[in-house]
């Protein structure tokens, strides 16, 4: 629980920094977590494929049979399986790419509020929005920045970032 402060003490500002200043740590504790799970499952993946590679080398010293065929048959369905987590993680890779940018734009914004000399200068708004501008890599999240930032509902914005990027399949970053 918070404690209240006195009227003197209290301002728009300082209350909007704090609650960005929460959402920066909960994005950063869930990419934390995040970031351990992955790190699990890539080891799980690593020691799966040595498996199953293992087992393939084993299955060469049986006859030709159906049994090893169907041994040879598994072993690439399992690499086929892991191929596709692969293809997972470089979704996550990039989720969590984004969040990173997301978590440092608002650190940016909370330096802007917490000085009031900036708060209300154009130039440093104007500063900011490059600044976040510039750190995103994928043309799909620059286009969308853009389209906010040019008054573009998000809801409008997103539909067309979804829609771009889903022509693309993947797209490298």
């Amino acid at each position: 629980m918070t404690e209240k402060l006195d009227d003197h003490e209290w301002s728009q500002i300082r209350e909007t920094v704090l609650i960005i200043n929460v959402a920066v740590a909960r994005i950063k504790h869930a990419m934390t977590d995040g970031d351990d799970s992955v790190s699990i499952l890539s080891q799980s993946f690593i020691d799966m494929v040595k498996s199953a590679q293992q087992i393939t080398n084993d299955a060469k010293d049986i006859e030709a049979s159906p049994a090893r065929d169907k041994i040879d048959k598994e072993c690439m369905e399992i690499s086929r399986q892991i191929q596709n987590s692969v293809i997972a993680f470089q979704f996550y890779d990039k989720l969590s790419q984004r969040m990173g940018l997301i978590s440092e734009a608002l650190n940016s914004l909370t330096e802007v509020l917490k000085d009031s000399s900036k708060t209300h200068e154009q130039e440093e708004w104007k500063n900011l929005q490059d600044t976040i501008r510039l750190k995103y890599t994928l043309d799909s999240d620059q286009e969308m920045f853009d389209a906010v930032i040019n008054g573009m509902s998000i809801e409008e914005a997103l539909k067309i970032a979804v829609e771009k990027t889903s022509e693309h399949e993947i797209e490298f970053f």
